[in-house]
């Protein structure tokens, strides 16, 4: 395969996608509205196709207009629009649906994909509902996601489609305008305290961005028709931990403050959390029970994830470079400071 048609492309995974995609020689054509930068507006090597993905028309229109053996469809969020891109692109030689890990409907560790090497038991996806598969909230994000990749199923065994599902967990990287991740940067690089929930051993599977990138042409090149694959970090961290990589990324940082990186992790139940009016979930990247997914049908396919260490440096050198902060995900500083007051008693 040499040519790929990516439906999104410019912002974070899709944007690393094509980057991706140009090292290993692929000629790209990129489709949505245009509303935000193209940081391959100047590169000849990728084209550019404006139109909405959720107009039957304007994606068919492109699919004519455009030349591609992969399809990856980064921007999905509805199955009806997984059930048109699988007809639409039914010639391409593969076509990648960017799905999610809250697809899985049941919480246990790991969460498989099922049909690694004659194993064929895999973790229940969630059920999705007539009116929760055109709803667009939160909510119903993994029920939506689960219903894609069921569409995605059946195009494969009953219209012999080359679709693949990639499943990444929480992704984080440079580029990443959710800024979960950049409040705990933030956090570090600003305050020599900071505040875990729990006592720090909280796990939510994480993948960095550049991984996921990897894994969709991997996918598209190597995977079998109908399977999904999951992706994530290879190696977990607890939530204290990634604190503390991020801690020691800071140290080595040219563009962090002087003292960053020399920081207390102060853990804090429940209960100590009310006190200030805080919570647990108050705080990004915090889940109760563990989510983790299985990666190793991904890896069998000769996929490799870049060491934690690398991929957080990088993600911590992003932040620095940028104005991101994560502050809509602030708890409430002042909240933390009362919290501490009160634990520092004890």
């Amino acid at each position: 395969m040499d040519s790929a048609f990516v439906i999104g492309g410019t912002r974070f995974i899709g944007r690393h996608l094509v980057a991706e995609l140009l090292a290993h020689d692929y000629d790209v054509t990129i489709f949505n509205r245009g509303t935000h930068e193209n940081p391959f507006a100047d590169d000849d090597r990728v084209t550019h196709v404006a139109g909405d993905r959720t107009d039957d028309a304007d994606l068919a229109s492109a699919a004519r207009e455009s030349d591609y053996d992969a399809v990856f469809d980064m921007v999905a969020y509805q199955p009806r629009e997984v059930r048109t891109a699988t007809r639409v692109f039914d010639d391409a030689d593969a076509y990648v649906y960017v799905s999610s890990g809250a697809a899985y409907g049941e919480e246990e560790m790991p969460k498989r994909e099922g049909a690694l090497q004659g194993r064929d038991e895999a973790t229940a996806l969630e059920p999705c509902t007539d009116e929760q598969a055109v709803d667009d909230s939160g909510e119903t994000y993994g029920a939506r996601k689960a219903e894609g990749d069921r569409a995605l199923f059946a195009a494969a065994e009953e219209r012999g489609v080359r679709a693949m599902s990639v499943r990444p967990c929480i992704v984080y990287g440079p580029d990443d305008y959710t800024e979960r991740l950049d409040f705990w940067i933030d956090r570090v690089a600003e305050h020599d305290r900071v505040v875990v929930p729990g006592d720090g051993t909280n796990v939510w599977h994480r993948a960095y961005v550049e991984d996921v990138a990897s894994a969709l042409r991997v996918v598209a090149e190597e995977g079998t028709a109908g399977e999904a694959y999951n992706v994530g970090d290879r190696r977990l961290v607890t939530l204290e931990e990634m604190v503390d990589v991020i801690a020691d990324c800071l140290g080595d940082a040219a563009d962090a403050p002087d003292d960053a990186g020399d920081v207390e992790v102060v853990h804090a139940s429940e209960r100590e959390l009310s006190v200030a009016d805080l919570a647990g979930d108050d705080y990004v990247l915090y889940r109760e029970y563990p989510h983790v997914l299985d990666t190793e049908k991904l890896a069998a396919l000769g996929w490799e994830a870049t060491p934690l260490r690398e991929a957080m440096q990088r993600s911590v050198d992003d932040h620095l470079a940028s104005d991101r902060d994560g502050s809509e995900y602030d708890p409430g500083r002042d909240d933390e400071r009362a919290l501490l007051d009160v634990l520092d008693t004890l």
